[in-house]
């Protein structure tokens, strides 16, 4: 038993968190997603995160779950995403058939239930796969031609980016709180209750710090860009001409839209 704790432990660490993060941030460049163009990824996105709140047909909601599923596998999302999508999928939907059977319902509510769990997977899943497939920068750069403000585009990149950092920071404060500290023994179970209650005491003590190291950090990060001409790059067509020129779209993308819309087409042929 405890062999089998160690091994979980293992596996939601912080460490492995950071990873998972920079597995999911820049770790899927070799995909077939990743070679679309930002911009057709994300007019596909807004088509597939809008289209099926219009949809009620269970039949239709399923055949466009079945393609964003596709199209999320091939991504090759980190494990940890996928988990997090399935459980709040089950949640949500737990949570509104509890609801609904407290205030009255019956069976008959499973079905607007099933189809609104449809709805929300299906926009999930093509959020995973535009941003799964995108690397920060690419997915700034497509921001950045469709008009959205370079302050948007920039922290987008930039939360990426400093969010492996920042869970680093949590861990190294954690570990001094653990340090300075002596925990109780975890013999038992009412030994285990109050180990559990140390740590949940550690992390909300480890949050000011963090705070304040985000702050700090903060300060540094805009008088480093500030030093680079960083509001002047911005205000430079010729310096935003030279960001878009990596933007391209091919035959990836035309591919990509052909079978897109065929396969909407086919779905709606079925019903």
């Amino acid at each position: 038993m405890k062999v089998v704790t160690n091994q979980l432990w293992d596996k939601f660490s912080i460490e492995f968190l950071r990873n998972q993060v920079l597995k999911n941030a820049y770790g899927n460049d070799d995909t077939v997603i990743a070679k679309i163009d930002p911009r057709t990824l994300l007019i596909w996105y807004v088509f597939f995160g809008v289209l099926p709140w219009f949809m009620h047909n269970p039949t239709l909601l399923l055949g466009l779950f079945i393609f964003v599923a596709v199209t999320t596998r091939l991504t090759k999302v980190a494990p940890l995403v996928l988990f997090l999508f399935c459980f709040g999928i089950l949640t949500q939907s737990g949570y509104l058939l509890i609801v609904s059977w407290f205030f009255g319902g019956d069976l008959a509510t499973l079905g607007p239930i099933l189809i609104m769990t449809l709805k929300v997977a299906i926009t999930s899943l093509a959020s995973i796969t535009v941003f799964s497939g995108l690397n920060p920068d690419r997915l700034a750069s497509g921001l950045l031609w469709f008009g959205c403000p370079d302050q948007f585009a920039f922290s987008i990149a930039f939360a990426y980016r400093i969010l492996p950092i920042l869970m680093e920071e949590f861990q190294n404060i954690l570990l001094s709180h653990r340090l300075r500290g002596k925990s109780p023994n975890s013999i038992g179970w009412r030994g285990k209750f109050r180990y559990l209650i140390y740590q949940v005491k550690i992390i909300m003590f480890s949050f000011l710090p963090l705070m304040l190291n985000i702050a700090k950090r903060s300060r540094t990060t805009v008088e480093a860009l500030e030093l680079r001409g960083y509001r002047y790059a911005n205000q430079n067509k010729i310096i935003k001409k030279m960001k878009l020129r990596q933007l391209g779209m091919g035959t990836v993308d035309v591919y990509f839209a052909i079978v897109s819309i065929i396969w909407l087409w086919g779905c709606f042929l079925i019903v």
